[in-house]
């Protein structure tokens, strides 16, 4: 079970990869980041992303109406130009405020392979 400095290493691994944070959507606060943030500063980029973590997950328009922990919503993909930005919310016991956020080139990148990815560290992070 990876912590987030191995989550990261794990992430930035992925062929494509530009930058990694893990991030509280709640707060906007970067639990941890690796890699390039697409504006210099990854704390704006923290900021930024939570806001759109923020409201797909509490947004009446993509919940199913079940009541659960966390987000209805597993992913965001935000397409640009040049790159993806994937959001992967991960499910914790307290309160599932978190989310995975990685920027992917998208010439060198496979975005299948990169949501597969983050699907499976998300169900493995450890957040301690």
């Amino acid at each position: 079970m990876p912590g987030i400095d191995a989550c990261l290493h794990e992430i930035m691994a992925l062929p494509g990869a530009r930058g990694a944070a893990i991030v509280d959507w709640t707060s906007g606060l970067a639990l941890g980041t690796a890699g390039e943030s697409p504006d210099g500063d990854h704390g704006t980029t923290a900021t930024e992303t939570a806001e759109l973590a923020r409201a797909a997950a509490e947004y009446p328009a993509f919940a199913s109406g079940a009541e659960q922990l966390g987000p209805e919503v597993e992913d965001l993909i935000v397409t640009t130009r040049t790159g993806y930005h994937i959001l992967r919310f991960v499910e914790t016991a307290f309160d599932s405020s978190v989310f995975l956020h990685l920027w992917l080139d998208r010439a060198t990148g496979n975005l299948a392979l990169a949501r597969l990815r983050l699907r499976q560290l998300a169900e493995r992070l450890v957040l301690a």
